[in-house]
């Protein structure tokens, strides 16, 4: 190596070098005598010291800004090193040289992040503990091909943006840095200079951990620390098809769920609530909890939905092995795991990934695709390789790192559609002239083919609100390529028909009816979830109409027809005990009902029974998905609010027949249509008087009668409860 050119040292002292290793750290100096040096900056220091093998040497300070060189004439080959640095108070410390390392990303890494297809980036970009050469450290890397210059800032070098400059991989646009005696626990962040000479703070765009907000540093981790114990739940997971199973979810916010008694304002963190959340979650029989997002975001009331670390856990509960065990024992337990994960924007925080290198990175330039007008966010560029890859490579993090089962994909709806939520003028038609977003429907293409191949087992789940075709049909078939898809229309149609006092619901008897005419066009979870219960709309029991009586009576009756409609389901918290207040996320769910109203723990018991009954009963989750899995049995009897249907397992040896009456009408030997005649026995029913009901019951086995009704060739006569649902089966059938 030639000496360098005095604008080098310039650049360096400046903090404006893209590769400070052309400068500092071991040379071998070109010539006829061989020779090396050593440089470094260290712009504080009075004096800086060259150790080798116990000897100290001196370094020759040949800027007066603060960069040390010592030469050694008839050095041929590298040693290894360290430094001793002196400062004017007297004070001095040794350390390693991070600029005597070799580059450690390899060729092959750099190919595949540049061509947008390295699905486990999180291995190679970040923050690692390694050793190199028998030196702990931490290596650094991030993705940033439009700054001038980046450096690692932390307490290890006074958030000095002189020291730990970063050097750039050739063209990559990858800039790496290994700083030895750096190791887990420690807080960073990127100093980027972009090129128009402007000085950003960036958090870690793959953190694995940040510091709890207001402030927002990224925190080194290592996130394969963990010791997983539940090999057995993913090998049952890899046996088994969730489609073919019961899936009941318990969607929750970690943060307002429940709050400290003793101090209200604390959150519990992710070990307590796994102590009190998965004995909960066992009693009242939900297979699934679904948390809202997790990854770090900087504000409470955005729920998690704009994301800061999209690789981070929330530092609010805890490190990553508490969130770890936290999924390691609902696992245990036999609970699986769904994340909210939000592919479709990132908020505009300055730390954030907004304009990361001084440029539009991973949003749009045009605001009129990069920028989400009523959520005030920004719109990943699906477009961009890098990006998308960025995104694909999270997703799995999640399902590997975190052995997560599924991801809830939010706001799909904003994705595929570019004129979603903007006015006219605000938003630019596709290559062809439509709205369709054609850059974001084939990320979801891609995302989908790419986790599925890898992990057949897990559930990507769709959040969208449209009518777009084929959202869970495979890729090859047209579709999106999702396990499944929230069914919102069943959601809107259903709350609005509750709404209605029962003298007028005849009046909307459609609103119950219709969603079976496209009940089988995708995989559906039938959702009553957080949205449902915020900003106005009120909890789901004070959406009921009536007295007090009616309220719980139409709660337990909107929760039967969840629970016997085909498709999944998913209940939001609170919703199992008749919460009265809207959800807010900075309070506990009012668990003091539970110990001064007899109605609400009368309705928690309910929804209990209603769980583990359905588990029990293949007929009402083995055949979700075929209009085989469904009869109706009568629709038609519009002026009682009165419907019943049959639901069925694939190979239709087991049925139960379920029976609803949406009025505080009792009826007395009311002919139900039954598909098969024989014996039938009532096996669960909402009107009990232990659940909160009046008592009206069947509880006598019942001989069908060789009679049609309806569509069914016998029928029965029962007792109808007011205001609500019966189950029968056949008494031969356990």
């Amino acid at each position: 190596m030639t000496h360098p050119l005095s604008s080098d040292f310039e650049r360096i002292i400046n903090s404006d070098h893209h590769d400070p290793f052309q400068v500092l750290g071991f040379h071998l100096q070109d010539g006829e005598l061989p020779a090396a040096v050593v440089r470094c900056f260290q712009p504080a220091a009075s004096q800086v010291f060259l150790l080798i093998q116990g000897e100290r040497r001196e370094m020759y300070k040949v800027r007066d800004e603060g960069i040390f060189e010592f030469s050694l004439p008839g050095c041929r080959e590298f040693f290894p090193y360290r430094l001793e640095a002196h400062y004017p108070d007297g004070a001095s410390h040794q350390f390693e040289d991070p600029y005597r390392f070799w580059p450690q990303l390899s060729d092959f890494d750099r190919y595949l992040l540049n061509n947008g297809t390295h699905y486990q980036l999180y291995d190679k970009l970040g923050a690692h503990p390694v050793t190199i050469d028998g030196i702990n450290g931490t290596i650094f890397r991030v993705w940033a091909p439009n700054a001038r210059r980046i450096s690692v800032l932390g307490n290890f070098n006074f958030w000095d943006g002189r020291l730990h400059q970063m050097r750039v991989l050739g063209g990559s646009g990858i800039w790496e840095l290994f700083i030895p005696e750096v190791g887990a626990g420690e807080p960073y962040k990127f100093e980027i200079r972009t090129q128009q000479g402007d000085i950003l703070e960036k958090a870690d765009p793959c953190q694995f951990f940040s510091e709890i907000r207001p402030k927002s540093a990224s925190v080194v981790w290592d996130t394969g620390n963990f010791q997983w114990s539940d090999d057995e739940w993913l090998a049952k997971r890899r046996e088994s098809s969730s489609y073919r199973q019961p899936l009941s979810i318990y969607e929750m916010h970690l943060g307002s769920w429940r709050r400290d008694p003793a101090d209200p304002s604390r959150f519990l963190s992710y070990r307590e609530i796994a102590d009190v959340l998965i004995p909960y979650l066992l009693e009242m029989g939900f297979t699934h909890v679904e948390f809202l997002p997790v990854a770090e975001h900087p504000l409470d009331e955005s729920w998690g939905y704009q994301v800061i670390g999209f690789y981070a856990v929330t530092s609010r509960f805890g490190t990553p092995d508490d969130f770890a065990y936290l999924v390691n024992e609902c696992h245990r337990h036999g609970i699986g795991v769904i994340l909210d994960w939000v592919p479709s924007h990132f908020p505009t925080d300055g730390h954030g990934l907004s304009r990361f290198d001084g440029t539009c990175l991973y949003e749009h330039e045009d605001p009129r695709k990069g920028a989400h007008q009523e959520w005030g966010t920004l719109v990943f560029n699906y477009s961009r390789a890098e990006v998308a890859n960025f995104m694909i490579a999270n997703a799995l993090f999640w399902l590997e790192r975190y052995h997560i089962d599924g991801l809830r994909v939010d706001a799909v709806a904003s994705m595929l559609y570019l004129d979603y939520g903007r006015q006219e003028g605000e938003w630019l038609p596709n290559e062809y002239g439509g709205r369709e977003n054609i850059e974001a429907i084939e990320f979801l293409k891609h995302l989908n083919s790419i986790v599925y191949d890898r992990h057949p087992d897990i559930m990507m789940i769709a959040e969208e609100s449209t009518s777009y075709f084929g959202v869970s049909k495979p890729t090859d078939c047209g579709g999106l390529g999702f396990g499944y898809k929230w069914n919102m229309g069943w959601m809107n149609d259903t709350l609005s028909f509750f709404q209605y006092d029962s003298l007028f619901r005849k009046y909307h008897h459609s609103a119950l009816t219709f969603s079976l005419l496209y009940a089988f066009s995708e995989n559906f979870i039938l959702p009553l979830s957080h949205d449902e219960v915020v900003h106005g709309k009120r909890s789901l029991l004070n959406k009921m109409p009536g007295d007090n009586w009616q309220k719980f009576a139409n709660l337990r009756l909107l929760l039967f027809f969840l629970w016997t409609h085909p498709g999944k389901k998913l209940l939001f918290m609170g919703g199992e005990f008749g919460q009265l207040s809207e959800w807010y996320c900075k309070v506990s769910l009012d668990w003091h009902l539970l110990e001064e109203g007899e109605k609400h723990r009368q309705l928690q018991h309910f929804v209990r029974d209603l769980n583990h009954f359905y588990r029990r009963n293949p007929a009402l989750w083995d055949d979700d998905f075929s209009p085989a899995g469904f009869q109706w049995l009568d629709f038609n009897d519009v002026d009682n609010s009165i419907i019943s249907f049959a639901r069925f397992t694939e190979n239709r040896e087991k049925f139960v027949i379920c029976l609803l009456n949406f009025t505080p009408q009792v009826h007395y030997n009311y002919k139900l249509g039954v598909p098969r005649g024989g014996r039938y026995r009532e096996v669960f029913n909402s009107d009990l008087a232990a659940a909160g009901g009046s008592g009206v019951s069947n509880p006598e086995p019942l001989e069908s009668i060789n009679e049609p009704c309806g569509q069914a060739p016998e029928h029965l006569l029962v007792k109808v409860p007011p205001l609500g649902g019966v189950i029968f089966k056949l008494e031969e059938d356990p």
